[in-house]
């Protein structure tokens, strides 16, 4: 029975995620399956890969083939690279300990690169994040830049019109006060023209005593 190592697709329309699993090669491609041997969501980023190593090394070893896109993905995890080692056990060529060794130190040198990528991602999320609020800072800015700009003319319009509305009530004032300026000698005047009768009657009684 020949045996494919494929991508099984799951997940909902628009964001799809897979299943790597060895399947009869004359199945439905999200039919029936032997095993499942890990899962591949390119949703995230960087994607999550999740694989059973020696078990798809055993499939490998048994004749499976896997797609192009399996077999990317299972060379990105190391399978490949154990397989390969481990026909070198086979032959003599390695012993068991170098053969894990080197593969060891691969993962250790990916794992490396995969940090690396996710510090690179989060600090360009950082970046792009400070920028979008410093955009964002500067059209607040603006916008209260224009907003006094408006305001200003209004504040000045007030001002005037409330210096014209005091001016004229100053002048009202001084046209109310004038006439009670003007009318007081008219008032200190008044006396001495009643006075001036009570003088010439005494002198009139001064002259008849006289002649008498």
């Amino acid at each position: 029975m020949p045996v494919k190592i494929r991508l099984q697709r799951h997940g909902k329309k628009g964001k799809p995620f897979y299943w790597i699993v060895a399947a009869d090669a004359r199945a439905k491609r999200d039919g029936r399956f032997l095993e499942k041997l890990g899962i591949y969501n390119p949703n995230t980023n960087p994607a999550t890969i999740e694989v059973n190593v020696d078990n798809s090394v055993k499939w490998l070893q048994n004749g499976a083939q896997p797609t192009d896109t399996a077999k990317a993905i299972l060379s990105y995890k190391g399978v490949m690279l154990k397989k390969h080692l481990a026909g070198g056990v086979a032959k003599g060529a390695l012993t068991e300990e170098q053969a894990e060794e080197k593969f060891n130190a691969w993962l250790a040198e990916k794992e490396a690169k995969i940090n690396a990528k996710k510090d690179g991602l989060t600090k360009a999320q950082e970046e792009a994040k400070a920028v979008a609020l410093a955009a964002e800072k500067e059209v607040n800015e603006k916008r209260n830049a224009v907003a006094v700009e408006e305001e200003a003319p209004v504040e000045e319009a007030t001002e005037a019109v409330a210096e014209e509305a005091t001016e004229a009530v100053v002048e009202e004032t001084a046209a109310e006060e004038a006439p009670a300026v003007e009318e007081a000698p008219a008032t200190e005047e008044a006396p001495a023209e009643e006075a001036a009768p009570e003088a010439e009657a005494s002198a009139e009684e001064t002259k008849e005593e006289a002649a008498e």
